[in-house]
């Protein structure tokens, strides 16, 4: 059959609209719109309406963040949906998308967990789903063949490192969750991988040899975890490498003589926060690329390598916190070479052995040098003149050293600053008034100097200071009221001067005001009312001033504070009841006022252990265990009478001249005055609220020598029963004649008082009372610690009659006792409002209970220091320490300051001794000996020559996976020891804050019971 032209055309547009037809119902093509919406539906929020297209009158191929190939029928290739704010799950339907090659839905809200069925997506190619709080572990994407870019990072997922990962992976991002376990030796297997990031998790273990044939690695970030060993061999296999971080790890021992020879293309190292030892190799300069170098917080020794400098492109540098040293001109060297580095930004060299003046050719720096740390030294000298030279400094610390003289005019020149630290150094004249030239600045700290004069009213030109601390100096005159106007002041202290004067109404204008420190000045008059308009204060220390007048009742209003100090002045007046509304409040201490009335009964003040209300002799009412008197509702007449009969038996018996039965009259009433205030100690404990003398002499069989179970130089300790059917208790009695006992009485009440924590030995009660004898008698009840101390079982052996049931303590018993001991001191160092310094830190000090957790015990030298320094090295008092031979710091035995630092070196000792098995005092120890050096010497050669025989021989015991075992255990050993020396520096600038030591000893232990 002929068909005409028309015909022909007709039948072309019917095929067409077939063919259109069935492209509209492919069943591959349905199968895409309606997972699209199911994920749609998935969404719970779509604060951008980023979804808004999604509907039926718009091909889903137009939809927003869609993109689909060009073939027929069209299928989704990609979903572009990054920081779109989206909140919701993420719908397994995307797993059918069959033709998906690229998915980013980073930047979001997304929760629950990652769905597995993206697991199937064999043409997937990159998947972004960072920064969302997706949760669960990673599903195995071994099956997305063509996967290369897996982006996971900041999330929270958990489980082990992801071992299903496809051979031809090029890009690993995986950091920022809570992933557990070891690195998968498998991960060797995926030759293809050029970025790695697993920093930030919880893996331990060491670095698999096997990643050596990863050759083409460019970037590995292994930071922030829990690895350890020494530094990987593996990845001096990675030529190709670019950045390298394995910062805030356990890694230890030196760095290999030519590392950097073998990363010649290396730009950035970060291996900070470890425990790598031994010189900086000379040869780093060779990785002549290099940009960026971290190598702080560890134990790096010997001099800065002079050849630092032939890193031209270097722009930061950090050696801090480590035992660099420079004492000579030749070992200043480095210094000189880094003139060379013409783009250095930064450089920090604080916290290490730096010793005398600043050489000069600090002033040929870069220029464009913005952050420059020198602090926590020995540097001294005059104010550093090269510094004078580099015009764009942001940031510059010369703190805790000892420069002296005046601090230059032309400081105030460097016009980009914005933080300048010059604390606790020896600086002397007036504070430059020029510093207020310094319009960027933001925090100024010359605490703890010899400056003199006034505070410079001009300090008020610095808009954007948030900070200001000029304590512990000679300042005298009023405080500046301009200084309140700094609409971002946050932090204002200028406590330990001699300022006189009123704290200004103008306080109230510093409405960003958070922490407020004007303790031990002149200060008087009223505290303004205007101080409750700063909402955000969350610490006010006022003490020991002369402030007068009424607590203002406008501190109701501070609903941020946390910590409140107004001892020790002459307020009078009532306790203001809204004080108790304050839900935030933590500590209060209004002791030592003329405070009346009753004690409010809410909120903080139903926390006996939380306020100190001493010296107030006219409160009433209140907790239960404060043992106040009752309040009269109105003075009743029968007070009035008395006083009536008072007076008319007093004045006539004066003018008959009858002056001593006055006088005895007065003295009674005064005594009994005394005898109530000392009898109305604080409670310590609800289940001994209060206990005689013949209570305690009942509950020891008269403190029998069959119930003495220790002895101390200000008493004994007895074992106990207080009452039937009640624990066993520990009773120390205080010898008091003997000097000091008496103090150690109150010392050790201050402290425990107000302290509660699980490795302190809880006190239950106090008796201040006399004994069958009328003489004074004064005790402390404590609970039983039933293992005894750890000097007693350190060394007990089998055949002691007071042996401990162990014959050895393990090695996962001492290090649980260490992690104890510095949970104790970090909390008396750093998490109470008022600092305590424990001064005697020995092993007779620390009492074991049934569990073996370990409890610091014997408070009786213990100092405060209410205004304790943000660093724990050089926080001072006047008081004298005694402490015990061979635990006490080098800066205290001839009667020094006082510090945290001091107790950090006890601790130190004691840790060393509690692995080493011996006494800081063996004779072992001669000639200038002692058990740090002993240690250091040793290790890490000859470390099992030098820790107990026991430790060593517990390790060989050890048959199932020996060599893991004894590897895991060598490396905690070595990682403690090396906490021992860091705690046992000779300057208390050098030591480590107990809060530092506290973490690391927490991440050993995780890491070796992990590994047991």
């Amino acid at each position: 059959m002929k068909i005409t032209t028309n015909t022909a055309h007709f039948l072309l547009v019917l095929l067409a609209s077939i063919s259109h037809s069935v492209i509209c119902s492919t069943f591959g093509n349905e199968t895409d719109r309606l997972s699209l919406q199911d994920f749609k539906n998935a969404i719970s929020l779509d604060p951008q309406q980023s979804l808004s297209s999604w509907n039926d009158t718009t091909h889903f191929c137009s939809w927003e963040g869609i993109s689909c190939n060009s073939k027929n029928p069209p299928r989704v290739t990609a979903i572009h949906l990054r920081n779109q704010g989206l909140v919701g799950h993420i719908s397994p339907s995307l797993g059918n998308l069959t033709f998906l090659r690229n998915l980013s839905l980073a930047t979001n809200r997304f929760i629950g967990q990652i769905p597995e069925s993206l697991g199937h997506l064999r043409r997937l190619q990159s998947l972004y789903l960072s920064n969302n709080t997706l949760q669960g572990i990673i599903p195995s994407f071994a099956n997305c063949s063509e996967l290369t870019k897996l982006w996971l990072d900041h999330n929270e997922l958990t489980g082990r490192f992801p071992d299903g990962l496809p051979l031809g992976l090029q890009e690993l991002q995986i950091s920022s969750n809570n992933l557990l376990g070891t690195i998968p030796p498998s991960l060797g297997n995926i030759t293809e991988l050029r970025k790695v990031s697993f920093a930030f998790n919880g893996l331990d273990g060491g670095f698999p040899s096997e990643l050596a044939v990863l050759s083409g690695m460019e970037i590995l970030y292994a930071g922030s975890n829990r690895l350890s060993g020494e530094f990987p061999e593996a990845i001096l296999n990675m030529s190709a490498l670019v950045e390298l971080a394995l910062n805030t790890n356990s890694f230890n021992g030196k760095l290999p003589a030519g590392f950097s020879n073998s990363l010649p293309n290396l730009r950035q190292l970060a291996i900070g926060i470890n425990f790598f030892h031994g010189d900086i190799p000379s040869s780093l300069a060779n990785a002549s690329n290099l940009i960026k170098i971290d190598m702080s917080e560890n134990n790096f020794t010997g001099l800065v390598p002079a050849s630092i400098g032939k890193l031209t492109n270097l722009s930061r540098l950090n050696l801090e916190m480590n035992q660099l040293h420079a004492r000579s001109k030749q070992d200043w060297e480095f210094m000189d070479s880094l003139a060379n580095c013409t783009q250095l930004q930064g450089f920090s060299i604080a916290r290490n052995q730096m010793e005398g003046e600043v050489p000069i050719s600090l002033g040929n720096f870069s220029v464009q040098l913005q952050h420059l740390y020198l602090g926590q030294n020995q540097l001294s000298g005059s104010f550093p003149s090269g510094i004078a030279n580099l015009p764009n400094l942001i940031i510059l610390g010369l703190d805790y050293n000892q420069f002296s003289g005046s601090v230059p005019q032309w400081l105030g020149g460097l016009k980009t600053l914005q933080k300048l630290s010059l604390s606790t150094n020896n600086f002397t004249g007036y504070v430059p008034s020029t510093l207020s030239n310094l319009s960027h600045l933001t925090e100024l700290l010359l605490d703890s100097n010899q400056f003199i004069g006034n505070i410079p009213s001009s300090f008020a030109n610095l808009q954007f200071l948030t900070t200001i601390t000029i304590s512990d100096n000679n300042l005298h005159g009023s405080l500046p009221k301009e200084i309140f106007r700094i609409p971002t002041i946050a932090q204002v202290g200028f406590s330990f001067n001699n300022l006189s004067g009123e704290l200004p109404t103008e306080v109230g204008n510093a409405k960003q005001l958070m922490i407020l420190q004007l303790s031990s000045n002149n200060l008087s008059r009223d505290i303004p009312n205007t101080l409750g308009n700063c909402e955000n204060l969350q610490e006010v220390v006022l003490d020991q001033n002369n402030f007068g007048g009424g607590i203002p009742a406008s501190f109701g209003k501070l609903i941020s504070l946390k910590f409140l100090n107004l001892s020790h002045n002459k307020l009078s007046g009532s306790i203001p009841v809204s004080l108790g509304d304050l839900q935030l409040l933590e500590q209060i201490d209004l002791s030592f006022n003329h405070l009346t009335g009753q004690v409010p009964n809410k909120g903080i003040f139903k926390n006996s252990t939380a306020m100190q209300i001493d010296g107030n002799l006219a409160l009433c009412g209140g907790a239960l265990e404060l043992h106040l008197p009752e309040c009269s509702i109105t003075p009743s007449n029968r007070t009035k009478h008395k006083l009536s009969i008072l007076l008319k038996v007093v004045i006539p018996l004066a003018s008959m001249g009858t002056l001593a039965i006055v006088i005895l009259v007065l003295f009674m009433i005064w005594k009994g005055k005394q005898r109530t205030y000392l009898n109305s100690l604080p409670s310590f404990g609800s289940e001994f609220p209060r206990v005689s003398y013949k209570d305690l002499a009942r509950a020891t069989n008269g403190f029998s020598a069959s119930n003495l179970i220790g002895e101390g130089r200000y008493g004994s300790v007895y074992q106990g029963q207080l009452f039937q059917d009640t624990n066993i208790v520990a009773v120390k009695v205080f010898s008091l004649e003997t000097k000091g006992a008496q103090k150690s009485f109150i010392a050790e009440c201050n402290a425990l008082r107000n302290v509660r924590h699980r490795n302190l030995v809880p006190v239950l009660t106090a008796c201040s009372s006399i004994d069958s004898s009328g003489n004074d008698f004064k005790a402390l009840v404590y609970e039983f610690m039933p293992r005894g101390d750890l000097h007693k079982l350190l060394y007990s052996t089998a055949h002691d009659e007071t042996s401990s049931d162990l014959c050895y303590i393990s090695l996962a018993q001492r290090l649980s006792i260490v992690v104890d001991v510095s949970d104790a001191l970090a909390y008396l160092h750093h998490n109470h409002q008022g600092t305590i310094i424990h001064c005697d830190i020995k092993p007779s000090n620390i009492l074991l209970d049934d569990n073996m957790t370990a409890h610091v015990g014997d408070f009786g030298l213990a100092r405060f220091k209410i205004d304790s320094k943000t660093s724990s090295g050089n926080s001072t008092s006047s008081f004298v320490i005694n402490g015990t031979v061979g635990y006490i710091a080098p800066d205290c035995a001839g009667g020094g300051q006082i510090s945290t630092a001091a107790d950090v070196y006890s601790f130190g000792v004691v840790l060393l001794e509690i692995f080493i098995r011996r006494r800081p005092t063996d004779d072992f120890f001669e000639d200038g000996l002692s058990i740090a050096k002993y240690t250091e010497m040793n290790i890490p050669d000859k470390m099992l020559q030098v820790i107990d025989p026991q430790l060593v021989q517990e390790l060989s015991l050890c048959q199932e996976d020996s060599v893991a075992v004894n590897e895991s255990g060598a490396h905690c050993l070595l990682s403690l020891l090396n906490i021992g020396l860091c705690c046992t520096k000779s300057g208390p600038s050098e030591r480590i804050s107990m809060q530092e030591v506290a973490d690391k000893l927490h991440a050993i232990r995780d890491s070796y019971l992990r590994g047991y």
